[in-house]
Order: structure tokens, then sequence, then C-alpha cells
């Protein structure tokens, strides 16, 4: 299958097109977040990043950078394993308008849900290849809450070029998670 090159932020039309197993290259900008973001985005109300998540995409991401002067810059930026954030993840989806999750490792049932009814999907990024995504990094625009919650915690917004995906939970109710779960049980039946 040929990757597509997807604009964000999105909108909703545009991400229900896609389906489970498709290969993307992302342009345009993402917020990363990891645990103590994603609780804050619950718990607040961020009039500064609505605008910046919706439609947008957020990522499962706990980035390393360095300051060169005024100018930061992503040295590693490989994804986090994505289940930790299942208590938040619905919710931030519908406040937030939330179009495209990226992470390692997939998503619960309540995630899933809210990716078919509000138009969002999850998008799985490679493990061990913090360089990798960094490289498609063109500039950090932005970043939020660096003082309170530390480099990885924080949340930075970043553009990126041809950042490379696979839509593994699309708004359809497909699950490349749960396809390989059934071929694995299907499997190991036949092995015991």
């Amino acid at each position: 299958m040929q990757q597509r090159r997807f604009q964000i932020p999105a909108e909703e039309k545009t991400v229900r097109e896609l389906r489970a197993g498709q290969r993307l290259l992302l342009n345009g900008t993402l917020i990363t977040a990891r645990d103590r973001a994603h609780r804050w985005l619950a718990e607040k109300n961020s009039h500064e990043l609505q605008p910046l998540l919706d439609g947008g995409a957020l990522y499962h991401c706990g980035p390393i950078m360095q300051k060169q002067g005024d100018v930061w810059i992503c040295k590693a930026a490989g994804p986090t394993s994505s289940l930790r954030q299942e208590p938040y993840m619905a919710g931030l989806i519908r406040k937030y308008g939330i179009r495209c999750i990226i992470g390692k490792g997939g998503m619960g049932p309540e995630t899933a849900e809210a990716l078919r009814e509000y138009g969002t999907v999850y998008c799985s990024a490679v493990g061990g290849a913090a360089v990798l995504y960094a490289n498609t990094v063109e500039s950090v625009e932005a970043v939020f809450r660096l003082e309170a919650f530390g480099m990885p915690e924080a949340l930075w917004l970043m553009k990126v070029r041809d950042f490379p995906v696979m839509v593994s939970m699309d708004t359809h109710g497909n699950s490349l998670y749960r396809d390989i779960e059934k071929i694995s049980k299907t499997r190991l039946g036949k092995i015991i």
C-alpha cells in the first residue's frame, strides 16, 4: 500500500475517509503530550491550546529538545505507550476536537468508541525510531507548561514534514490491534 501525504489539521470528513492499515506521511503541526499533560488538559479548559488541538494531532511522546539560542531543536521524538492515556483520551477528543492521535500500542474501548463518534483516528508510530521522527520536525513552534512539567512532559507544538505513521484504529471500528489479537488466539489454539 502506498503512503498518502496527509495534512494536519484535518477536517472530520477527510479523517473519516482513512482506513486501518493505511500508511500516512503527516504534514503540518502536532502537539506532544504525556501523562501530566493529559491530566492537565482534562482538568483545565486550555483556551490557548483549543485552536491548536481542534482538528489537530496529539502525539504521545516525551521528546528530547535542545535549545540553541532562542530556538528549540528536536533531537529525539519517539512514541510512548498510549494505553496509559485511556482514562483521558475519549474526553479530550470530545472536548478539544482532536482528529488524530499518534502513539504506540493502541487504545482501549472508550477511545475506540470516541474515534467512531467524533471522527478521529489512532495512528501507530514506530518505537525505537526517535531520531527518524526528530528528523521530520521542521521547527518547534511553541512549548506549553515547560516549567511546570519539565521537558518530556511539556506540550510541544512541532511543525512536521512527512512524519510516517500507520492508521491502526479508524472511524469505522476497525483496529489492527484487535485483528492481530484474533489471529494470535486462533494460532495459539492450534498450538495448544
